[in-house]
């Protein structure tokens, strides 16, 4: 039994190992493909800012020969005359501004998308680091937490899986995913409360001696379970299941109980 439960925990933790890497390698193909569209993206503006800035260009160096033939022109006309080619030279003088201003503002559009580009691609490249930190965390966070849980024997002599203590070791168990976990707070009622697939009635609670007194319901059967102490195993065959249920109770209140229910994964009709 000891064999199937290591080698139960080792397949719970080699299954968060290989959902992690997973997660890694989702994350590097989504950068991979986000570096390509960026640098596609980036690269598409450079294009389109070559080709205006080359337009606009032509377009300056047309108005700039425009507007030096307009003075030519002006300085042997008459008064009136030179001064309508003077005005004209400086509306073309304007437009030739107002060009180099906006070849300027798309110069500095495709800088700023390739700044933010190279953000993006570095933001990635820490979420993917960051991912690979959380693995070696939770790796190392469940193996002290399993090796802080204990095997003890429950009140029907049965040798019991591994018990929690507290929340944290509840999480354990579940990742370990050796047995269904149900958590339960239940105070003292008149009628059973649901647990899992059971019902548990609570009778008595003993905060200053940690004891408690329950009835299970199950299999339309009441079992009392009377005087138990925290951290204690209490089992219960159902028919569905050759292994035991187990309820382990690990806070007595005043007329209250927390702890879980422990099921087997297998569910078969037990001889």
């Amino acid at each position: 039994m000891k064999t199937a439960v290591m080698i139960g925990a080792i397949v719970a933790l080699l299954a968060s190992n290989v959902y992690l890497y997973l997660q890694i390698d989702r994350t590097k193909t989504d950068m991979a493909k986000l570096r390509e569209q960026l640098l596609t993206e980036i690269s598409n503006l450079r294009e389109t800012s070559s080709v205006t800035s080359q337009t606009a260009k032509h377009h300056i160096d047309a108005l700039k020969e425009e507007l030096d033939n307009t003075r030519r022109q002006a300085s042997s006309m008459a008064t009136q005359a030179k001064t309508e080619a003077l005005k004209h030279a400086e509306d073309l003088s304007k437009q030739i501004e107002s060009e180099q201003k906006k070849m300027a503002s798309q110069l500095s559009e495709v800088k700023e998308s390739a700044g933010t580009a190279n953000t993006r691609v570095s933001e990635v490249s820490g979420e993917v680091t960051n991912v690979k930190s959380q693995l070696g965390t939770t790796q190392a966070e469940l193996q002290k937490t399993v090796a802080d849980l204990k095997k003890v024997t429950g009140d029907l002599g049965v040798q019991s899986g591994y018990i929690a203590t507290n929340g944290k070791e509840i999480s354990a168990l579940k990742r370990l995913g050796e047995r269904n976990i149900f958590e339960f707070n239940l105070a003292k009622t008149k009628a059973p409360q649901r647990v899992g697939d059971i019902s548990v009635l609570l009778k008595k609670a003993d905060p200053k001696k940690n004891r408690y007194t329950i009835e299970v319901v199950a299999d339309d059967k009441t079992t009392e379970k009377k005087d138990r102490t925290i951290n204690e195993p209490v089992q219960f065959y159902v028919s569905k299941a050759r292994q035991p249920y187990e309820i382990v109770v690990n806070q007595v209140k005043k007329d209250q109980i927390v702890g879980y229910l422990a099921t087997p994964k297998d569910q078969v009709v037990r001889n």
